[in-house]
């Protein structure tokens, strides 16, 4: 899932994404000793380079979300498996790289998974930008909980789930804990804004890293993360200046997607 189901915990209020409604937020790397901190040094909706957009002192980051997966649909774990899109995900992923040639895009930066990879092509053919593979960009592994909706692993893993929705250093079952997707996902920042500084790079991934680095953006606490929503193949904007701040500019944008991602009822 991610947050949950899909790359880290799940939403709020499901498994993609954050915790469970009611539950509490789950945390992210900052504020937990011996966790690494987050915080730190054109087409509608997406602002177009400026003086300092491109070449000058900011780097632009838009970040894709990956299309529908059958695991996201069902708000289930997926984590590391490397699962296809469905064909309403590949037709999201061809929207969302309609919307983004109608600006300019120096390099594509992908997670090497099958889903954002797929996700990465159809940009990389509608914008003629350069794609690349980057391993620190990956979701979060779920170990044996991967597959399973949050209630089902809620109902198997009972104390497990408590512990790993207290901290973010505890991992799941033969997974990967949060602090640990932090670290590889803020280095592969690094590496990205070094080698393409003063860039606009369109960067495909999943819920878990792109929350993290919308938190590290605004020097935001870990419940932060699962105050946020984002819908397959939706996008954000962040802007990294030289500087070391940061400017959100977007959150889960899918405007470009008709009709917009399904919504559960909240009852």
């Amino acid at each position: 899932m991610s947050g949950r189901p899909e790359g880290g915990r799940p939403e709020v209020g499901r498994p993609e994404g954050g915790r469970p409604e009611g539950g509490r937020p789950a945390d992210g790397p900052e504020g937990r000793e011996g966790a690494p901190g987050w915080g730190g040094p054109g087409s509608a909706g997406l602002a177009a380079p400026g003086p300092a957009g491109r070449g000058g002192g900011r780097t632009v980051t838009l970040l894709l979300r990956h299309g529908e997966t059958a695991l996201s649909g069902e708000r289930r774990f997926s984590g590391s498996e490397d699962i296809p899109l469905t064909a309403e995900g590949v037709r999201q992923a061809g929207l969302a790289a309609r919307r983004l040639a109608g600006s300019p895009v120096d390099a594509i930066v992908t997670s090497p998974q099958l889903r954002a990879r797929r996700t990465a092509e159809a940009v990389a053919e509608a914008t003629g930008a350069p794609l690349e593979a980057e391993p620190g960009l990956a979701e979060a592994d779920f170990g044996q909980w991967q597959g399973l909706t949050f209630a089902e692993a809620a109902r198997d893993w009972p104390d497990e789930l408590a512990t790993w929705q207290a901290s973010p250093d505890a991992a799941p079952p033969g997974g990967e804990s949060f602090a640990a997707v932090a670290l590889r996902v803020l280095a592969a920042l690094d590496r990205i804004t070094e080698q393409h500084r003063g860039r606009r790079v369109v960067v495909v991934s999943h819920v878990t890293p792109i929350k993290t680095l919308l938190c590290r953006a605004l020097l935001a606490p870990p419940e932060a993360m699962f105050r946020m929503n984002l819908d397959v193949a939706s996008l954000c904007q962040v802007d990294w200046m030289d500087n070391g701040s940061a400017v959100v500019r977007s959150l889960n944008d899918t405007c470009h997607l008709d009709p917009p991602p399904a919504r559960r009822r909240r009852r």
